[in-house]
């Protein structure tokens, strides 16, 4: 079958890394000569790039699926296909005898290291066949592949893929491979790329960005080369592991105007006990002399984290000690969850002994906990002046845009003489705990509330 005119629609799960796979994916199959398609009604193929990292996202996916199985009911051409981290953890669910409901929709199952057979597993599917392919690799990289990229300012870029931690919690080691990093080449000439194309925002992605090595070249060293290319491009990274970060890199961030002052650098817990049941291989010790490091070399960086509450064990004691590290800290922002058990994970045989209620009540205080703080530290910036990256209009407001500062904050203000792609400088007049909202500089206005 000819794929001239055939429609391919996919949707996106999780995280940014899956963003830059599913651009990967959308260029192989757009060098076949497939079209891209934003409509799930006119499409040929039905694909949905996934995430395991945590069961709601699973169920997500499930419940997705379960709407792509009345489509091929109605449309049995139709070829449905599940990528990614959930393709590769749950495949004996999702084909074979022992697939049942949604997964006798599916017709091809791949995993994250093998897309570029995706063109090929389409054709088949149309033939009748039923494909999967799940093999972990230690070589792909997609190196050689130029991520589909529409339009837009801002940019995510996969420099290395798999994962060597093995944190108990974790199923990317077992859904993603061991580390394998990009040439550092082929990184700066993506970005020169995008810098010709009028993009004005990279993120730097891995599962631990620190531990990249290209030809004796560490992290520190691909971010110098990122910096170099255009002056005018912000560049940004995630994720950190504290236990790689190094004064080289804080240095180098410090150093270059254009590489953000924000860092995300995970904890998970500020309990040494539980973070040794995590392997997370540092204490709290170790994590609190990294951020006085970070914040002296970069006196006004904005510093972000991970936290899960209710991991095995956990006691009131662990989570006191986790609030505590908070306060002392004081994140700019957090992502914060309860812990879910994931199959095939060394915390999986741990007895999840924290009920669901616990569980709820500890992460609700540490959600309240780091909203009050945010709060706080934003209401610092009123009447400072940031330059923001215009992203586009605010979701609130037709007569305001929203924008990002150095530090990775949202900005609302109203729109003038300004485009998404502009670097502007806004003076914050009032925030909440999520968004700083302003006025262009130098030009007075009374804004209402837009976020």
């Amino acid at each position: 079958m000819s794929n001239s005119k055939k429609r391919v629609y996919l949707e996106t799960y999780g995280c940014q890394m899956n963003v830059a796979d599913s651009e990967v994916v959308l260029s192989l199959l757009a060098t076949e000569g497939f079209e891209i398609t934003n409509s799930l009604e006119k499409a040929d193929v039905v694909l949905v790039n996934t995430c395991s990292v945590r069961e709601n996202a699973e169920q997500r996916v499930y419940g997705r699926l379960g709407e792509f199985k009345r489509l091929k009911h109605e449309r049995p051409e139709v070829v449905v296909g599940v990528l990614g981290c959930m393709a590769e953890r749950l495949r004996s669910k999702l084909t074979g005898e022992k697939a049942k409901g949604v997964g006798q929709a599916v017709d091809l199952i791949v995993g994250p290291d093998e897309y570029r057979k995706v063109p090929e597993l389409i054709q088949k599917a149309w033939r009748g066949e039923k494909g999967i392919a799940v093999q972990l690799s230690r070589v792909e990289t997609y190196d050689d592949i130029t991520p589909l990229r529409t339009e837009g300012i801002s940019a995510w870029i996969s420099i290395m893929r798999g994962c060597d931690k093995f944190c108990t919690f974790c199923v990317v080691p077992f859904t993603r491979g061991r580390e394998r990093s990009r040439s550092l080449t082929s990184i700066v000439n993506e970005v020169e790329v995008l810098s010709s194309r009028g993009f004005k925002e990279v993120t730097l992605l891995g599962q631990n960005v620190n531990s990249y090595r290209d030809n004796g070249n560490d992290f520190a060293d691909l971010l110098r080369a990122v910096a170099h290319v255009d002056s005018s491009i912000r560049v940004r990274f995630t994720t950190s592991h504290p236990q790689d970060m190094s004064d080289k890199l804080i240095e180098t961030v410090a150093d270059h105007e254009n590489i953000c002052n924000f860092i995300h650098l995970p904890v998970q817990s500020g309990s040494d006990r539980i973070l040794g049941l995590m392997n997370r291989t540092y204490n709290r010790v170790h994590y609190l002399r990294l951020i006085e490091a970070i914040k002296k070399s970069i006196p006004n960086v904005s510093l972000s984290t991970d936290f899960i509450a209710g991991f095995p064990t956990e006691t009131e004691d662990d989570h006191k000690q986790t609030l505590e590290l908070m306060q002392e800290i004081r994140y700019d922002g957090a992502f914060m969850f309860t812990y879910s058990p994931r199959e095939n994970t060394p915390a999986f045989i741990m007895v999840d002994d924290i009920n669901a209620g616990v569980k709820s009540r500890r992460v609700t205080e540490i959600v309240a906990l780091q909203n009050r703080i945010s709060l706080e530290k934003n209401l610092e910036h009123i009447g400072e002046t940031f330059e923001v990256l215009v992203d586009g209009e605010s979701k609130k407001s037709s007569s305001h845009w929203q924008g990002r500062t150095d530090g990775n904050k949202t900005a609302i203000f109203p729109k003038h003489n300004c485009q998404p792609g502009d670097y502007i400088h806004v003076q914050i007049d009032r925030a909440n705990s999520a968004t700083l909202f302003g006025s262009v500089a130098n030009v007075p206005e009374v804004i209402e509330e837009a976020a």
